[in-house]
C-alpha cells in the first residue's frame, strides 16, 4: 500500500496481533481510537475530538503514513477521497479520517490475504 513501509506495517500486525478478533474492519478504527467520541444526553449530541483508545504508537504510525500518502504518495483513489475531505474539513482532520481509513483496509488486506489495488474500479467496493 502507497504510504505504508515496513515500520507501519511492523507495527501495524504487533498491534492488532490476530485480526479475526474484530468481527468486521470497520471496528479496528475506533479499538485504534481514530474515531470521534460523542457526547449524547437528552436532546444534546456533541461530536469531539478523536477517542485516543488503543495503541498510540500504533495511532502515531498510521498518521504518518497518512501524511506521506496525502503529501509524497502516488496518485490512487484514496489519496483523491483524502484531497476531497481535506477541502471540506481540513488537512489534520483529513490526515485522521485517512489514518483511519487506511487501519481499516490494512486489516481487511490481512484478513483476506490480497495486495492494495490501487484503480478506481475498486473504490466502489470501500
Amino acid at each position: 500500500m502507497p504510504g505504508v513501509g515496513a515500520v507501519v506495517a511492523l507495527s501495524y500486525r504487533s498491534a492488532i496481533d490476530d485480526p479475526s478478533r474484530f468481527t468486521s474492519s470497520k471496528k479496528v478504527g475506533p479499538w485504534v481510537g481514530m474515531t470521534p467520541s460523542r457526547n449524547q444526553s437528552g436532546e444534546h449530541d456533541v461530536s469531539g475530538g478523536i477517542t485516543k483508545a488503543g495503541d498510540i504508537n500504533l495511532r502515531r504510525a498510521l498518521c504518518q503514513a497518512a501524511t506521506v500518502m496525502m503529501h509524497r504518495g502516488r496518485s490512487t483513489w484514496l489519496r483523491a477521497w483524502a484531497a476531497q475531505v481535506t477541502r471540506r474539513r481540513g488537512t489534520k482532520r483529513a490526515m485522521v479520517a485517512l489514518a483511519r481509513r487506511i487501519s481499516v483496509i490494512l486489516h481487511r488486506m490481512w484478513v483476506d490475504d490480497t495486495d492494495f489495488l490501487s484503480d478506481d474500479a475498486v473504490s466502489h467496493r470501500i
